[in-house]
């Protein structure tokens, strides 16, 4: 599928959404209550192995600062939810030291941990802290609670500058070996300049994890707010197959403006790792500022979506000709994605979500075939007062059985969030 043929057949395939919604079954699993509850769910959904969800929602919880939840399947085609952890739980000096307001997915080990960051938080200078990356590891056998452990604070011990990094907002992802990948949308070896952010690695070891800088946004400027590199890279990185690391910055890539964003590519060397931009949004004149993470098909084309330029849109980058395709959104079929695409990997069908735009006005769930046809699978806010959800952030996932898991962040039934399921 090349997304370039897309363009000519948008005003055909937009009414052609309509006919084809009604074939999918649509289902809230879980309608978040704030309070201890938690609401707000803006990062992307995970399962274990025996079919559970878990996520995070960036407010409410004990502590109004955020939560870890699972969700569980019951034999009525319900689904229970527990708290596995309420953010803020350890304060000193008006911080929370365990980390505050996570708005990213989650990762899970072999062992049953769950790995996260949290924008605000931990040791850090910044007001509220610079940030964290987490662990939740499981209770055991006899029972108890989950037990969060920080296994980094952004900023901490170290210059006000932030070095290191601050406000990670990512959702993380392991090698092969066990490190930990993510970026912080600020902080940086050039922050005194630009504040442009990072790609980090996490490595354990027997003293604790040790973080590794591994590229600082920013690092060419060439005036005021000028980063050709990119500037403020707000979703996590993809690995391809040789181990080389893909992701995108909201704004940057310019020579002679702020810039509307950059795709880019990290290169492990013996001098450390390269980074090279392999789209600048301002030079297509379409398409702008990124904010999804990037994924891949099985021949190596990479997909991803652009939240402005219009309505924004879904773009492909070719991995032999290096040729840009892109789709634009006409609002009916949905307006401003702000995450990455799912692609599947047998019917290469790639699936997705809009904030805004639809029928319904609040966001769509969309899919576009290998044929080049756009059908839009969810128009949110169908139902009085958005009880069906309202503007989701996230990707989206899918099971065995072809069905898509996803979050909204605000609707349900007090407003603030729900879990959704669409089934083919």
């Amino acid at each position: 599928m090349k997304l370039a043929f897309l363009c000519a057949i948008a005003a055909i395939t937009a009414p052609l959404s309509g006919s084809f919604a009604f074939a999918q079954t649509y289902k809230v699993l879980w309608s978040f209550g704030g309070n201890d509850d938690g609401g707000y769910p803006l990062g992307s959904l995970i399962f274990d192995s025996a079919g559970n969800l878990y996520g995070t929602t960036e407010y409410d919880g004990a502590n109004r600062s955020g939560i870890v939840f699972e969700l569980s399947p019951n034999a009525d085609g319900s689904w229970s939810e527990a708290i596995l952890y309420s953010f803020c739980s350890n304060t000193t000096d008006n911080r929370c030291q365990d980390g505050e307001w996570p708005v990213a997915g989650l990762v899970l080990d072999k062992a049953g941990n769950l790995y996260g960051t949290t924008t605000l938080g931990g040791a850090g200078p910044c007001d509220y802290g610079c940030g964290t990356v987490f662990e939740l590891s499981p209770p055991s056998p006899g029972g108890g609670t989950w037990t969060e452990t920080v296994l980094y604070s952004f900023c901490a011990g170290l210059n006000t500058e932030c070095q290191d990094g601050a406000d990670p907002s990512s959702q993380l992802i392991f090698d092969n070996t066990g490190n930990l990948y993510g970026t912080t949308a600020s902080g940086g070896m050039n922050e005194s300049h630009q504040n442009g952010g990072t790609v980090f690695e996490l490595s354990p070891g027997i003293n604790g994890w040790t973080l590794t800088t591994l590229y600082s946004f920013c690092a060419n400027q060439v005036g005021k707010n000028i980063c050709p590199d990119g500037n403020q890279p707000l979703a996590g990185v993809t690995f391809d197959q040789a181990g080389n690391l893909y992701g995108t910055t909201k704004i940057g890539g310019a020579t002679n403006s702020t810039g509307a964003g950059t795709v880019y590519e990290l290169s492990p060397g013996v001098g450390g790792w390269m980074e090279a931009v392999l789209i600048a949004f301002h030079l297509t004149g379409n398409l702008q500022n990124p904010v999804g993470s990037v994924s891949f098909d099985p021949t190596g084309n990479l997909y991803s979506t652009a939240s402005d330029g219009g309505n924004g849109g879904v773009f492909d980058l070719r991995a032999k000709t290096r040729t840009l395709g892109d789709f634009k959104f006409n609002y009916d079929d949905g307006s401003g994605p702000e995450s990455g695409v799912l692609v599947d990997p047998k019917t290469e069908a790639i699936y997705g979500t809009t904030i805004g735009g639809g029928t319904g006005g609040g966001g769509t769930v969309f899919k576009i075939t290998a044929q080049g046809q756009e059908i839009v699978l969810y128009n949110f806010c169908q139902e009085s007062d958005c009880m069906d959800g309202l503007s989701p952030h996230a990707s989206l996932i899918k099971d065995r059985a072809g069905n898509l898991y996803g979050t909204t962040q605000q609707g349900g039934a007090t407003g603030i969030g729900v879990v959704f399921e669409i089934s083919p």
